[in-house]
């Protein structure tokens, strides 16, 4: 028996570190939402979950495309040239009150005339708004202003905001004025600011198209005529170059995402094998390999959206999310206790006694279990912790503890079997913890949180290279008790208290370190 196990367990092994391969190979660029990554990625699922002997949810086809965006981009007919220098497409963004159409002028530094095209310092225009003012209304009351003034045009620059987060603005429903408007990034700004510089020849084109991003969540089932249901999930897409502006690295190489979360995927995986193979036929099963994720859980909230599963009968769901970096120190932490009155007999009776497990009774969290809870369905969340190549490009394949994420699987697999000798699972709400993709923040900090940590304070698992963090002198291994003004007790504290703060914002943090207290200077 002994050795049927382990060659069970090999062939386990050799399955997974063949998914994460994969999934993790530069071929696939990142899987970033929409990309052809992607959707060589969601074949590559579908088509493992039919050899497992997973049938479509939804007739033949295991694929269930949504909508991430659908808005306006910038199209390839605009233009800015500056001194006879043309700015590239990554340069320079309309904004989204803009008039398409074309302008030019010879504008001389900080000089703005009637019937000219206008140039805007925006840290000028800053100075003088309310530090509480919405950036975009910032923008657009100067380029009101100009329009009053008969501005031919207008160029804003030296802002603060970064290419993808003023293309995000594009999607505003906003009156267009009559004359054309753009933004420039810092290298346009540098010409600009150029106040030895005799004048600006420029000339401008602003043109719009419409846009659309589409993702594609994989979806098996193995239905065994039973009266229940057990969602099992983990999103398989991840940040391709860092052009989401979700990276904490500044290079933007293919960021492969190994243990986020190739690792949960091939979990997933595997798992429909095994219960595919399993005697127990108590309920029925689906798979889903969720994306839009990283991008603010897209995937999952169209699922529980567009689905022909009566929810009524679904006994709970269980997100795997980074389960390729056991560590025995850190251990396992298990998210979602409190959202049923059985997890806590369910897991005493599944756990194994060497395995160390750092629970969190919140339904809430930053992955894709939350769009369950918030449709009144029991959850687990299983991760074994961030690491310092979280968000970076060195998150790669040769990194993942196999043998620990095999462990990961045989608990869930335990969690199933312990759970079939019960009655279908009472939902429970819990405290809501809003964080990571489901939280909006204008500035980040640049940690990686331990969540796993819990004896109060946020501890720092990790520290971003270039981030107010790192430049202040904060180091791994801090635990971080107060941001600003505010006391900071977990991780909920952290998160409203950074939703505070925007770019150019200075404040303190306070740290303990050891057994002694230190106190930085932050600028966001």
């Amino acid at each position: 028996m002994a050795a049927a196990q382990k060659k069970a367990d090999r062939k386990a092994a050799t399955s997974l570190q063949a998914h994460i391969s994969f999934l993790a190979s530069d071929k696939l660029e990142g899987r970033r939402t929409g990309t052809p990554g992607e959707k060589l990625a969601a074949d590559y699922i579908a088509s493992q979950m039919k050899q497992a002997g997973l049938t479509p949810a939804e007739g033949d086809d295991y694929l269930q495309e949504f909508i991430v965006r659908q808005g306006r981009e910038t199209a390839p007919a605009a233009k800015l040239v500056i001194n006879n220098t043309a700015l590239t497409a990554k340069q320079f963004v309309p904004l989204p009150f803009s008039a398409s159409k074309a302008a030019t002028g010879e504008v001389l530094p900080g000089v703005n005339e009637p019937d000219n095209l206008w140039t805007l310092n925006v840290k000028e225009l800053e100075e003088e708004a309310s530090p509480h003012a919405n950036p975009i209304d910032i923008y657009l009351a100067a380029a009101k202003d100009a329009e009053q003034n008969k501005a031919k045009g207008v160029v804003f620059f030296n802002g603060k905001e970064s290419y993808a987060n003023v293309s995000k603005w594009l999607d505003e429903k906003v009156k267009p004025l009559s004359i054309p408007v753009l933004w420039v990034n810092e290298e346009g700004s540098k010409i600009l600011s150029d106040e030895k510089a005799n004048g600006f020849q420029i000339s401008l084109n602003v043109a719009f198209q419409n846009s659309k991003r589409t993702g594609t969540n994989v979806i098996g089932t193995i239905d065994n005529n039973a009266p229940t249901t057990i969602i099992i999930g983990a999103h398989y897409d991840h940040l391709g170059y860092g052009e989401d502006e979700n990276s904490l690295a500044t290079d933007k190489a293919i960021h492969n995402g190994a243990d986020d979360n190739a690792s949960g995927t091939a979990a997933l995986l595997e798992l429909g094998r095994m219960l595919k193979a399993s005697k127990n036929k108590k309920s029925n099963y689906v798979f889903i390999a969720f994306s839009g994720e990283e991008l603010g859980l897209f995937g999952s909230k169209y699922y529980t959206q567009h689905h022909s599963l009566d929810f009524k009968k679904v006994n709970y769901m269980i997100n795997m999310d980074m389960v390729g970096r056991l560590d025995n120190s850190k251990g396992l932490q298990i998210g979602g206790i409190g959202t049923s009155p059985s997890w806590g007999g369910i897991l005493k009776a599944a756990l194994p006694k060497d395995l160390k497990v750092t629970y969190d009774s919140s339904g809430t969290g930053p992955s894709d279990h939350t769009s369950f809870y918030r449709a009144d369905i029991p959850v687990l969340f299983l991760f074994t912790g961030t690491h310092s190549d979280y968000h970076k490009p060195s998150d790669d394949a040769d990194k993942i503890n196999i043998d620990g994420e095999l462990r990961v699987i045989k608990l869930v697999y335990d969690i199933i079997e312990t759970s079939a000798k019960q009655e279908k699972l009472m939902f429970i709400k819990t405290k809501e913890m809003q964080m990571g993709s489901s939280t909006r923040f204008s500035v980040t900090l640049g940690i990686m949180p331990d969540y796993t940590y819990s004896e109060g304070g946020v501890r720092a698992d990790g520290v971003s290279d270039n981030k107010p963090a790192k430049k202040a002198g904060l180091q791994a291994g801090d635990v971080i008790i107060q941001l600003g003004s505010l006391p900071v007790k977990d991780l909920e504290d952290y998160m409203k208290a950074l939703a505070t703060f925007k770019p150019g914002d200075k404040t303190t943090v306070k740290v303990k370190r050891g057994a002694t207290e230190k106190t930085f200077d932050i600028t966001f």
